[in-house]
This record gives C-alpha cells, structure tokens and sequence, in this order.
C-alpha cells in the first residue's frame, strides 16, 4: 500500500464493531481481525480512484477485544452514483491471516441511513456532490442492498446517533456462525 499519510476530509464518524458467533448464541469472537473501508465524501476510494492511487486512507484493520469489539474513527462516508452509503467490511480469523484476501472469513457491507446521510449531505461542506448521488439511488435499486429482506437490510444498518457539528456514532452487531 506504500506509505501515504494524507488525511480525508470529512465529518467525524466512530464506528464501533461488535462480532459474535451467531452459531453459539451470539457470544463476542475475541481475537478476530475487522478491516474496513469505504469512500471519500466526494464518493472517492482512496488506492483506485485515479486521483487518489497515491492515498491510502478511509481504510483500517483492527484485532476484536475480549469482548469482541473494534472502534474505528474515520470520516461519515460519500455516495457516489449507483450506490446507496455503504462501508465495506472484511473479517479474518487473525492478524498473521490478515495479510491475504484468500483467509477472509466473511464479507460484508453496512449501510448508513439515508435520512441521516441526505441531512450530513445537504448541511455539511463539502458532501454537495453525495447530495446528487443520493438523490439517483434507493435501497431497491442498489445492486448490493436490494437483494437483502427489509429485516436483513435493518441489521446491516448501522444505527447512527450525533449531529452534522460534533459527527456522528455508530454501533453494530455483526454475527458470523463459527
């Protein structure tokens, strides 16, 4: 990934990720490693936009506590056409499997809500290109979330709380069956 340090812009967002084993009546997965991403408040991804290839931020792993939580802070990610606000996630069952995409256990996507995001959109500098990019989608036509059940799509919704000032916090709970 090389050794870019530039930081994105953007309004603060603290996600906090708990994993649980969904086959053993959801007990924390202590141990695992979460790599997330996503895309720059303009709908950029850092690494393959090609004004960005030399960037490598909105991206992270982080190893679960013992109760099998991860914090990241980062930026509330863009919308870029034909996607609702998503963040892409990866879990590996170490930090030594991390290293290659082949040892990933899981893959996933976590929406964001879509009042929030047109609230972010249309009041916080710099996000006006997400506001016209949210305004071309819906659930229903994002060709990842639209395949999901209304109750499966409730829980890869992250439930946001905060303001378009001070950022925004978000717990989820990702089950994966071991």
């Amino acid at each position: 990934m090389g050794s870019a340090s530039g930081t994105a812009p953007g309004l603060p967002l603290t996600l906090t990720i708990s994993l649980v084993n969904s086959g053993t009546g959801c007990t924390p997965l202590a141990g695992y490693v979460v790599y997330i991403w996503h895309c720059t408040r303009d709908g950029l991804y850092s690494l393959y936009s090609s004004t960005l290839t030399a960037q490598n931020y909105l991206r992270g792993i982080q190893v679960t506590d013992s109760s099998g939580k991860v914090t990241f802070t980062t930026i509330f990610p863009g919308c870029y056409t034909g996607r609702m606000p998503h963040i892409h996630v990866e879990v590996y069952p170490s930090l030594a499997a991390a290293t290659s995409y082949a040892n990933k256990i899981k893959t996933t996507q976590f929406a964001l809500d879509r009042t929030v995001c047109s609230t972010v959109y249309s009041t916080v500098s710099g996000y006006s290109a997400s506001t016209t990019a949210l305004n071309g989608i819906t659930f229903a036509t994002d060709n990842v979330f639209s395949d999901l059940s209304s109750s499966q799509l409730a829980a890869q919704t992250i439930s946001l709380s905060g303001d378009t000032t001070n950022g925004y916090t978000g717990p989820i709970t990702l089950g994966i069956k071991i």
